[in-house]
């Protein structure tokens, strides 16, 4: 079976940074894109940034110029730096991964149980 497990969330005031790691572990033969998701209180969850094995990146706009996104494939983790924190930054972070697992047939997707980030004064 496929593991994802995420670290580094907490409590941050605003205008601070953390930094999240997700590593993925199990009988992985491929990972193609690796991105963090989060989910605000009420909220759908939507696409923070993801990166693919090659190192292309995408932002959601609002944390463009202020989130990076990295990629260590031969650890299969991936991090999110996250600089100059806002309020509405708050909600569960979520790990993704597409991948393919040994005699799987198709890429599919996993992910992890969320890591709180809470950005408050």
């Amino acid at each position: 079976q496929v593991q994802l497990v995420e670290s580094g969330g907490g409590l941050v005031q605003p205008g601070g940074s953390l930094r999240l790691s997700c590593a993925a572990s199990g009988s992985i033969v491929d990972i193609k894109t690796m991105g963090w998701y989060r989910q605000a209180p009420g909220k759908e969850r939507e696409l923070v940034a993801d990166i693919t094995s090659g190192g292309s990146t995408n932002y959601a706009d609002p944390v463009k110029g202020r989130f990076t996104i990295s990629r260590d494939n031969a650890k299969n983790t991936v991090y999110l730096q996250m600089n100059s924190l806002k309020s509405e930054d708050t909600g569960v972070y979520y790990c993704n991964a597409n991948l393919r697992v040994l005699y799987g047939l198709r890429y599919r997707d996993y992910w992890g149980q969320g890591t709180q980030v809470t950005v408050s004064s």
